[in-house]
């Protein structure tokens, strides 16, 4: 779990006495007030040039009198994060850069540049790195997600075969020592006791599936403190075992292990923020493959529940492996209780890659998390928990089905099968996302990508930070 590395202390450079250089961020709106206030031979070239400010363009700016450098950005009508995602690999390498515009917010272009400057390098180090940005107070929150969405990107990144599921549960444990917190890896007959739908997963791959638990407390909490249980789905790889995936189905699937990073996140994130809370994170790690003592079509497992679970397909994995993990968490009776997966297909397809689907039995919390969203520019959509569609899931040798007798609406359906693993006075939020970006854009450069998680913990802030 590496550091932050594409910022640098703003005083210390000034004690070093080091030519920084200066960097403007400017609206499309107030493009005209900004050329207005730059010497004429800077304003000459950048009029020259065709510079309109245009969303997450750079411009290098003549050198100024003392020798520094000045580049500008142009922020459009974006008030996201994201254009300040452009500047690390767009401004030249490892060179050092001050935010000199008055009234931009810090934690904005902060939280933009480090997700910009992200790259996966554990495997083919980079020749250069990135500019850096000059690190200010008050910027600290979005340092501290900023690592938490490094972390999760990295493990969504590494291939399968350097990350397994002894290696997932090793990185909760891991997190754990990093915020003083207390972990526990359930594995072997234990596991199959207390989980064996996961067990059940497992059971195909000769790297054995594990339970990782992480449980904190926040400062000056007590047993009476509210509880916010944390699930996330950690199939290091998918082949979709004996229902098998075609190659072109498998070629990501390292990334089925993204609910896990997103809940190891959120975790970060609230513990990083102190939140007035008690939190307990369950990851399942385990990989779904092919051989003789994996799971078959038709197979009927019993759930840590007791209900039992006709496999209509092997496919349909995740949804066993967070079966068990949401049963254990209710008999705690959490305040809150979410789960995150790449669970279905149906979702991207109703909503594409960008746009996480949100599944609750919670009005208030659904409508907090929606708006949280909107706000920090990380956004989710509701879908129904229609309940029509329920009995899709009828077997006639068991409780259910693992999925539905047709194909219609597989993303409500999977979130159908959760919900009867949690109480009906649960509240419970169940996030279906991609977990990658496909091409790069500003601040979300393709490969592994953390969603949903700063609109989870902007809605969590609201809630517990306001009670504290």
């Amino acid at each position: 779990m590496r550091p932050i590395d594409c910022l640098f202390d703003l005083g210390a450079a000034r004690a070093e006495g080091r030519v920084l250089h200066r960097l403007h961020a400017i609206s499309a709106a107030d493009l005209s007030s900004f050329l207005e206030r730059l010497p004429e031979p800077q304003r000459t070239f950048l009029s020259f040039t065709g510079f309109t400010a245009k969303s997450s363009s750079i411009a290098l700016l003549p050198p100024a009198a003392d020798g520094g450098m000045e580049a500008v950005l142009g922020l459009g009508t974006d008030e996201s994060h994201a254009p300040f995602g452009a500047l690390p690999y767009g401004l030249p390498a490892e060179t050092d850069w001050q935010l000199v515009t008055p009234g931009i917010d810090a934690a904005r272009a902060t939280l933009g540049f480090c997700l910009g400057a992200y790259r996966f390098s554990e495997l083919k180090p980079a020749t250069s790195g990135p500019a850096r940005l000059a690190r200010v107070p008050g910027v600290e929150n979005a340092v501290d997600q900023a690592w938490s969405i490094w972390m999760g990107r990295d493990l969504i990144n590494r291939p399968a075969n350097l990350l397994g599921p002894e290696e997932l549960a090793a990185a909760v444990v891991t997190l754990a020592e990093r915020f003083s917190a207390s972990a526990e890896i359930v594995e072997g007959e234990r596991l199959a006791a207390n989980y064996p739908t996961i067990a059940a997963v497992g059971r195909g791959s000769d790297r054995t599936p594990r339970v990782a638990i992480l449980r904190w407390a926040g400062p000056g909490t007590t047993e009476a403190t509210p509880l916010i249980s944390l699930c996330g789905k950690g199939v290091c790889f998918d082949s979709g075992g004996y229902d098998l995936k075609p190659s072109s189905g498998m070629l990501r699937m390292k990334k089925d292990m993204g609910g896990a990073a997103a809940m190891m996140a959120l975790a970060a994130q609230i513990m990083a923020a102190g939140l007035p809370v008690r939190l307990v994170l369950r990851v399942g790690c385990v990989e779904n493959s092919v051989s003789g003592h994996a799971m078959r079509p038709l197979d009927v497992i019993r759930t840590r529940s007791g209900k039992t679970v006709e496999i209509g397909n092997t496919d349909a994995e995740g949804r066993l492996v967070l079966c068990d993990l949401l049963d254990e968490a209710v008999e705690e009776a959490p305040e809150l209780l979410i789960d995150a997966a790449t669970l279905t297909g149906a979702a991207r397809v109703a909503l594409g890659p960008e746009l996480p689907a949100l599944f609750s039995n919670s009005d208030p919390w659904s409508d907090a998390v929606v708006a949280a969203g909107q706000a920090v520019h990380d956004p989710v959509w509701r879908l129904p928990l229609w309940p029509g569609y329920d009995g899709w899931l009828d077997s006639p040798i068991a409780d259910m089905n693992n999925v539905s007798s047709n194909g219609f609406a597989g993303a409500i359906t999977a979130a159908l099968f959760l919900q009867r693993f949690v109480t009906l006075s649960q509240n419970w939020l169940h996030i279906d996302l991609y977990a990658w970006n496909d091409k790069s854009r500003p601040a979300a450069p393709e490969g592994g990508e953390v969603q949903t998680v700063r609109s989870l913990f902007r809605a969590l802030q609201d809630r517990y930070n306001s009670t504290a």
